[in-house]
């Protein structure tokens, strides 16, 4: 087999990146996403480029925040694992692909190729995500009406929220932040997601019920990419009321209201109740993604393979 040759790429030489077929159409998927050419690399064996992987941030990010974009030639996993090794970010890896991945043959076999990549570069598995694009064609779900929403504009008081909420989270990340760094460090590493969002800080929501009951908040958001359900959460005492809905359904309402003409949002598979009110309110799963972090692997287990099973 030839020698491997790994660059990095820049403006001039750009278009190097789309010389590769992906039967999992990132290009489609990533339609939106800018990303920067200095944060592209490719591996290139006899000229052809045979992975490829494009790391992203927000536009005053001075790193990127995790790789978005990576496609692996069949037999060429370990191409591709170099090509993450040898990278100067360590960030975590995003695999995006299309819903019912696993029931397509040529899906599976390419979504295995990515994975056997990931993993021997190093990375393990975190999390499996349902991804939400909703549009206007959807419909607007009908609000339940059982929640009075308003601005707040005291930071301590969403820093309390969500300590609250985290306290009891099926949220993986979330998970992660609190094993690290306890209530404070998830509750932080919200907040500074809320920030980082270019939407403006008057649209973060509380919600009370009339009585004046603390339930919760929801954050409509932009991302680089466009309008986002940015955050829904409910404290513990107010849970077993289904009212994640309705602060999904109002955040629904509130971006549509701005003009928004798609809203993303995403949860973790193994979040059953946030997955079901999504479903409720008429946004449609339209891909799934991956999340690999990287740890050092467990002797004697299986942590960080994905079953394709």
């Amino acid at each position: 087999m030839t020698e491997l040759v790994i660059r990095a790429l820049d403006e001039r030489d750009a278009p190097v990146f789309d010389d590769h077929a992906d039967p999992l159409g990132h290009g489609e998927t990533h339609r939106l996403t800018r990303f920067r050419p200095d944060w592209k690399r490719v591996a290139l064996r006899d000229g052809r480029v045979v992975a490829r992987a494009a790391w992203w941030g927000g536009p005053d990010d001075p790193e990127p925040l995790f790789v978005n974009w990576f496609d692996v030639a069949e037999g060429e996993e370990e191409a591709g694992a170099e090509l993450l090794r040898s990278a100067p970010w360590r960030a975590e890896l995003e695999i995006t692909l299309p819903g019912g991945w696993r029931d397509v043959p040529e899906l599976r076999s390419a979504a295995e190729t990515r994975f056997a990549a990931a993993r021997a570069a190093g990375y393990t598995l975190m999390v499996e995500r349902l991804i939400y694009r909703w549009t206007p064609d959807c419909g607007l779900p009908e609000r339940p009406g059982r929640l009075v929403f308003g601005p707040e504009p005291d930071d301590a008081f969403f820093f309390d929220a969500l300590r609250r909420i985290h306290s009891v989270t099926l949220d993986v990340h979330s998970q992660r932040a609190k094993k690290e760094g306890g209530l404070d460090r998830a509750a932080q590493e919200e907040l500074d997601f809320f920030r980082w969002c270019p939407s403006p800080r008057e649209w973060w929501q509380v919600a009370h019920t009339p009585q004046g009951e603390f339930v919760g908040i929801h954050i409509p958001a932009h991302n680089p990419s466009g309008p986002c359900i940015g955050f829904i959460g409910v404290v513990p005492e107010q849970r077993g009321h289904g009212y994640a809905y309705d602060l999904l359904t109002e955040c629904t309402h509130f971006l549509s209201e701005r003009g928004a003409e798609f809203i993303g949002g995403a949860t973790d598979q193994g979040n059953f109740p946030m997955a079901a009110h999504f479903a409720r309110a008429g946004h449609p799963v339209v891909r799934e993604r991956v999340h690999f972090e990287l740890k050092r692997a467990v002797a004697g287990t299986d942590e960080g393979v994905v079953s394709a099973g």
